[in-house]
């Protein structure tokens, strides 16, 4: 079988210089665009705990959201090929970050908690495994090396 490639472009332009660049740890802001193609720009800071700006999102926030959001597109679609109808998803997902002694940092694990709602004559049981068929299937998941656990709520609607 042969693979298939895809490819995926952002550029990050960093608005934060100011007059002084990063002539010190104080001296510039945290403040990026992320721009790609035909899409709304997105505007980005560091996390408030590294001098970021709390109305931005910051990549720790925009990993988890990834992670969320690629897990439910994948769950989405198999419960449409299991005849499961679902007609509601909201995640509250959780991401939890490490951070070491000399700065650094690695997540050590995403927690998703979906609330769902699925027909009145959809297999609760089929809406239920079709969340680790998701797990497996999540690119981003599978991009990372924390682990990506799930604590679903499944109700018929």
């Amino acid at each position: 079988m042969t693979q298939k490639t895809h490819h995926y472009n952002a550029q990050i332009a960093w608005t934060g210089a100011g007059e002084n660049g990063t002539k010190t740890y104080k001296s510039y802001e945290r403040h990026y665009n992320i721009n790609m193609d035909g899409k709304p720009t997105i505007a980005g800071s560091a996390d408030p705990a590294f001098r970021g700006d709390p109305t931005c999102h910051n990549p720790e926030d925009m990993l988890v959201a990834s992670v969320s959001s690629c897990h439910m597109l994948w769950y989405l679609h198999i419960c449409s090929v299991s005849g499961v109808t679902v007609t509601s998803y909201i995640d509250d997902a959780v991401g939890e970050m490490a951070e070491t002694a000399d700065g650094s940092g690695h997540f050590t694990k995403i927690t998703l908690r979906p609330r769902i709602k699925i027909t009145a004559t959809s297999d609760i049981t089929k809406a239920e495994e079709a969340h680790s068929k998701a797990n497996k299937m999540c690119f981003i998941a599978n991009s990372l090396n924390c682990p990506v656990s799930h604590e679903a709520t499944i109700e018929w609607d």
